[in-house]
């Protein structure tokens, strides 16, 4: 029986009791012991998932990635490496047949985007130039920004018209190279008080209103799942402004299947509508340790379409 067949098809005990003692064969330094059968969907683990079997080193950790059948991996912190560790990560991606995934560029925090203030409109252009150089050492053509805090001196109309001319701007000194902006909504009830940005309405809303086609945005499934619900409906309704989708389960925020949501079935549905861009894992593990690590990769091939 293949080993793609073996793990999605025995009960999760049995497979880490059966790879608790083989867990040093998967280093991206064994032979043998790997799961080369890739997975149908783009997920992406993060360079630093894996650190009980493949080290802190980024290329390690790449080639464990791959080893396991996965076809993308992402590093939101790429743009506070050295340029030429960024280059290294790209070009070992490359050789490993990894897509990368999309790169912070480092707008959380304060009220910057609600604001209409120059000196935060020239700091802003500044990291979208700082973005594009990440993009020419990487050929990354994804950077998330987040929006920032809430203003509470300030009307929330007054906040939004402001986040629109923001974007646009950003979006004038990106969208010649094709740098696509994924805005991400987060939740406000576990993770993220008084953000400004928390809903896939909002979301569009913007998206729609910026009307530049750098302007994307991220649904991420497990923030959405705390903030709206209504999770496939949502992404149907937001098809066309979907440029990133981030996975983890609710509630804890770890790898699906250890919570409430039905990723076997969101996973198929994006698989019959062809969707074929990076999926960013941006959770944690249930299980401590190298177990914890094996359970993460489990969990995707129970969940994998066919």
């Amino acid at each position: 029986m293949k080993r793609r067949n073996f793990i999605k098809n025995v009960s999760g005990g049995m497979i880490l009791a059966g790879l608790g003692d083989v867990a040093a064969m998967t280093s991206p330094f064994a032979s043998t012991g790997a799961n080369k059968a890739k997975f149908t969907l783009k997920y992406a683990p993060t360079l630093g998932m894996f650190n009980q079997h493949a080290g802190k080193d980024p290329v390690d950790h790449l080639k464990f990635i791959a080893d396991q059948g996965f076809r993308a991996a992402y590093d939101l912190g790429m743009i506070g490496r050295p340029p030429e560790e960024q280059e290294k990560i790209a070009n070992e991606a490359r050789k490993l047949g990894l897509e990368l995934g999309q790169f912070s560029l480092k707008t959380a925090g304060g009220t910057h985007f609600v604001l209409n203030n120059d000196s935060v409109r020239e700091m802003l252009k500044a990291k979208m130039q700082a973005g594009l150089e990440v993009q020419k050492r990487t050929g990354i053509n994804k950077g998330l920004i987040v929006l920032g805090n809430m203003d509470p001196k300030l009307h929330v109309e007054y906040q939004t018209a402001n986040v629109i001319e923001n974007l646009r701007i950003c979006c004038d000194v990106v969208g010649k190279a094709g740098l696509e902006l994924v805005m991400e909504p987060l939740n406000t009830l576990v993770n993220h008080p008084g953000v400004f940005l928390t809903r896939t309405t909002q979301a569009k809303l913007i998206c729609v209103a910026v009307n530049h086609p750098s302007c994307k945005m991220v649904n991420d499934l497990y923030h959405q799942q705390v903030t709206e619900g209504n999770l496939i409906a949502n992404l149907e309704a937001c098809w066309d402004y979907i440029g990133s989708i981030h996975v983890g389960d609710n509630p804890g925020r770890n790898e699906p299947t250890s919570g409430e949501i039905n990723y076997k079935f969101i996973f198929q549905y994006l698989r019959n509508r062809r969707y074929d861009e990076v999926i960013s894992l941006e959770h944690g593990q249930h299980q401590p340790g190298k177990e914890g690590e094996l359970a993460i990769i489990n969990a995707y091939r129970e969940v994998d379409p066919q």
